[in-house]
């Protein structure tokens, strides 16, 4: 199990480098800052899912949620949405190492 995370970690990291890279060429062309929010992003790669996911969110949790979170969440940096992704998944795939050490009986 903390291969699998450990592995989804490094593909969100992948992911925001990508979004970064991608935000910066924009930013360099245009002469000012770009940046892409996650949700724009995220319809020009496959629309038909965020759309899904906007109702399923609405309807089955309940339209507060999606009115507050998860609007607010499609506002922020592409980038930045799967640096903290990546964060979060690493954190839980972690090991920490034995408190005696690596030498201890």
């Amino acid at each position: 199990m903390r291969f699998l995370l450990r592995l989804a970690s490094l593909i969100a990291l992948a992911v925001a480098v990508i979004a970064g890279t991608i935000d910066s060429i924009q930013s360099v062309a245009a002469s000012s800052v770009v940046i892409t929010p996650m949700g724009d992003a995220w319809q020009d790669m496959n629309a038909s899912s965020f759309e899904a996911l906007q109702s399923t969110v609405a309807y089955y949790i309940h339209p507060r949620v999606y009115t507050l979170g998860f609007q607010w969440l499609m506002m922020q940096p592409a980038f930045a949405v799967f640096l903290v992704l990546s964060l979060i998944l690493w954190m839980a795939g972690y090991k920490k190492p034995p408190v005696a050490g690596r030498f201890a009986a």
